[in-house]
């Protein structure tokens, strides 16, 4: 017995020293970022590696940078128009996963056209993002609100049984009476649920603070862009890159190509290098 226990340990042992996890490297003119990618996300981290091992992104370029908030790549399309990648993926939202400086995250199309919020099929950003103070991400964070509600009392306008509520808003426009326009936005708040479903949540975590007030990110993507990723070395490549001159659409004048290489690490050794602690998908 006591052997048969000695051995079961030792299994359990070799199997986790065995785990390996994936560690991208993204080679620039301007030096190497090495990052981590997350199973929390398991749709964004298969369909990453697999592009990658298959050399879908060597030779893409970042082709959208502005500093102070991110450098967009990946649009694997301008290289081989011949074969398009024309799929999405489901959006992976997860709580604890924060635009803060190096996150990896899904571009996509704007709600207008997506309103599931589903990624690229091959295009992500790395973040630079700035630091914030408590003040401004409070004013950031209540505007995304107003916005959000302001966008949604547009959508219930547009619907034939609210006629008479468009009517009202059209006086009101008229008379240049924008208080009261606010008010009865506020007043609709529950008959917007009531239609489009709950509304998200803006209201700020202690993490969320914490990373903001210590560190540079950009707060309102959060719960909006799938982050699956993070750059765990080489943060200082991302402001060498968010520091070129662009033109127009924010695209470099001088392109800044990249090579994505994917190698297995055993995760023992990531989590020693990296200090990493992988986050864990709420039930």
């Amino acid at each position: 017995m006591r052997k048969s226990l000695l051995a079961l340990f030792t299994i359990l042992i070799i199997s986790a020293c065995s785990q390996k996890d994936y560690l991208v490297t993204f080679h620039t003119q301007y030096g190497d970022m090495k990052a981590v990618l997350y199973d929390v996300t398991p749709k964004h981290k298969e369909n990453f590696i697999k592009l990658a091992q298959e050399g879908a992104y060597d030779s893409t370029t970042f082709h959208r940078i502005i500093k102070e908030f991110m450098i967009q790549g990946g649009d694997v399309n301008a290289k081989a128009a011949d074969n398009p990648i024309d799929y999405t993926i489901e959006a992976e939202f997860v709580d604890t996963l924060i635009h803060r400086k190096g996150a990896i995250a899904a571009a996509r199309q704007g709600d207008q056209v997506n309103p599931t919020k589903a990624s690229s099929g091959s295009q992500f950003y790395i973040v630079q993002g700035k630091k914030f103070t408590e003040e401004e991400l409070s004013a950031l964070m209540q505007n995304r609100k107003m916005g959000h509600t302001q966008m949604m009392f547009r959508q219930l306008l547009n619907k034939p049984k609210y006629q008479g509520l468009r009517d009202q808003v059209i006086t009101l426009q008229r008379e240049g009476n924008f208080a009261a326009i606010q008010e009865l936005i506020e007043d609709n708040q529950p008959l917007m649920e009531e239609e489009f479903g709950p509304q998200p949540n803006f209201d700020l975590t202690q993490q969320q603070i914490k990373a903001y007030t210590n560190g540079e990110g950009v707060p309102h993507l959060d719960r909006d862009y799938t982050v699956f990723g993070q750059v765990v070395e080489g943060l200082h490549v991302i402001d060498s890159i968010a520091s070129v001159k662009t033109g127009a659409m924010d695209k470099p004048v001088t392109d800044v190509y990249m090579t994505v290489e994917v190698e297995e690490v055993p995760v023992k050794q990531l989590s020693k290098k990296y200090g990493l602690i992988y986050p864990k998908k709420k039930d």
